[in-house]
């Protein structure tokens, strides 16, 4: 119910008002240069004062610990760092705190999978079991896989001691309806892997939510096994992959992805009472989640998505196109993008969570603007920062009256 109301507030904000007309985002055709129209002094104030009172209202005095960026035309235009990176030594969360980002990884791993695409490494319409031999389903493609149309169970509800079942009973008003219900489960032990995963899928063969491509259904076990196709693909392990084309040419150098080798090095989340949580049985598992990141690396990560620095136009446009239309509304999903559709714009974002760490990542295209906050503490709170997106929709008189 949280996230229903806070996604119909958030869409009122944002569209209730029109678009400015002080700035604009060019992608180019050939080359990495992004040409923006610079910020005057006026708008620069205005935004910055907007977002200050937006944070200090919705975020900051709410025990936040973690850091924002707030940016437009590739300028920040706020930035903060709250709270601690290590609890027990009092270690300030600094700039260069890298912490996990969750489900805002799997943006990353949909970048990867097309840019295999464009080598000619993978095709979107191949079965997987081109890739993945063993894999025991028939009829899911790779496009299938990022766009979560591909009707498998999320190994996260599987795998991680508990099963999910299907039971049926009469409601109150005496239909016969089928639930789920969580059972335990004990399968297997000691940390699992992307191998594990697809291991567990090939013995198990558990059942599908649905057919291929006939609906959409968030599900984390495709992008764990994108994972395991980037490797087959590439010969590379995906850490390797996404460091070497990805997070070294843009920059990137408080990235990486946390594998089982991280385990003595990593920054820990943080329960309500600074509680740490330890590696728990799913948490070496990458593609769907386990990129480490800082807010200024993900702002790289923002503006390298205007450009051609890591795909051709043509081929960044697929992960922005929505594929899921059985329900009427506002909400969709690319290539590991979510998206806000209307007809004078589409919106990419990405929430994530995993245990103490919240993200966003939302990318205001059409108004060049980004927002980013990440927390290692775990705070609801977070995923109010897209109500600043409003700031920027607002255009003021006196902006308009300066460009003319």
């Amino acid at each position: 119910m949280f996230r229903v109301m806070l996604l119909a507030i958030f869409s009122f904000l944002l569209f209730s008002c029109t678009n400015p007309n002080f700035s604009d985002a060019v992608l180019p055709s050939s080359d990495s240069t992004i040409n923006y129209k610079p910020l005057t002094e006026n708008a620069k104030e205005y935004y910055q004062q907007q977002i200050e009172n937006t944070y200090s209202k919705l975020l900051a005095n709410t025990g936040f610990s973690g850091g924002i960026i707030v940016a437009k035309n590739g300028e920040v235009l706020f930035e903060d760092y709250r709270g601690y990176a290590n609890y027990t030594k009092k270690e300030p969360f600094t700039k260069n705190t890298s912490v996990h980002i969750a489900s805002v990884s799997k943006t990353f791993t949909a970048i990867a999978v097309l840019q295999l695409m464009e080598k000619g490494l993978v095709d979107l319409d191949a079965d997987v079991r081109n890739y993945l031999p063993h894999f025991p389903y028939k009829n899911i493609t790779v496009k299938n896989l990022l766009s979560h149309r591909s009707g498998l169970p999320n190994y996260v509800h599987l795998m991680d001691g508990k099963k999910v079942i299907l039971t049926r009973k009469k409601n109150k008003r005496g239909k016969w309806v089928t639930y789920k219900k969580v059972v335990a489960n004990n399968w297997g032990s000691g940390l699992v892997t992307n191998q594990k995963v697809l291991d567990f899928f090939v013995e198990r063969k558990p059942a599908i939510e649905a057919l291929p491509n006939r609906k959409f259904n968030y599900c984390n076990t495709n992008f764990a096994l994108l994972a395991l196709i980037i490797e087959k693909a590439s010969g590379q392990s995906y850490p390797t992959y996404i460091q070497e084309n990805i997070f070294i040419p843009l920059g990137m150098s408080n990235s990486y992805v946390f594998s089982i080798n991280d385990t003595a090095r990593y920054t820990p989340s943080y329960k309500y009472n600074n509680v740490a949580y330890g590696i728990e049985k799913l948490d070496c598992v990458y593609g769907d989640k386990n990129i480490y990141s800082t807010p200024e690396d993900l702002l790289l990560w923002d503006q390298a998505l205007y450009s051609e620095k890591l795909l051709k136009k043509e081929n960044l446009q697929l992960a922005f196109t929505p594929y899921s239309f059985e329900r009427p509304g506002n909400n969709n999903y690319g290539l590991g993008f979510r998206l806000y559709t209307y007809p004078d714009k589409t919106i990419p974002y990405h929430n994530g969570w995993w245990h103490g760490n919240n993200a966003v990542f939302t990318r205001l295209v059409q108004d060049s603007a980004t927002i980013i906050v990440l927390g290692n503490k775990f705070n609801s709170k977070i995923y109010k920062a897209k109500e600043m997106a409003s700031i920027f929709t607002t255009s003021p008189e006196s902006f308009q009256e300066e460009e003319q």
